[in-house]
């Protein structure tokens, strides 16, 4: 997978971690190898503009996602085909902002708000309830395993 992160925010990210997060939902969804994403980070000007261009609502907001090929997940056995999902926007700002009320980092923001826009991309919707219970369930799996594994604890291998 080609995931490309383009850092305009002015505040310091952990890129590596988001490439991460994106790749592991990726597999989990079996989106093809060879899928193209990319991450931009923008302050919360630049945000608000594209956030009243395309949702016509005013004031920034913490995720926005575009996009380009309409990729759906696959399954086990057929993945998706290759393609561009698109883009997701995120808004450091917002999320620190929104991180500080939820009593957790920066980092697991962004982290969610990856998730979030990532399901997005791949056709998920919250509009109706029972939509977003579906894509909400699955973003709380998909962060959950994702955790799991990111805090195991390596294990060595002995020589004898």
């Amino acid at each position: 997978m080609t995931i490309e992160v383009n850092n305009e925010s002015g505040v310091t990210v952990d890129e590596t971690i988001l490439v991460r997060i994106a790749a592991f939902a990726l597999n989990q969804l079996h989106v093809h190898r060879d899928a193209e994403l990319a991450i931009v980070l923008v302050d919360e000007g630049a945000m608000e503009r594209l956030h009243l261009q395309w949702m016509d609502e005013p004031g920034p907001t913490d995720v926005l996602s575009f996009p380009m090929d309409e990729l759906r997940p696959g399954n086990e056995g057929h993945p998706t085909p290759p393609g561009l999902l698109g883009d997701i926007v995120l808004c450091p700002q917002v999320a620190e902002a929104q991180a500080s009320i939820a009593s957790h980092s920066l980092t697991d923001e962004l982290l969610m708000l990856t998730v979030h826009g990532l399901l997005h991309l791949l056709g998920f919707d919250h509009a109706e309830e029972d939509e977003g219970m579906d894509m909400f369930g699955l973003q709380l799996d998909i962060l959950t395993t994702f955790a799991r594994e990111r805090n195991a604890p390596k294990r060595s291998r002995r020589t004898e």
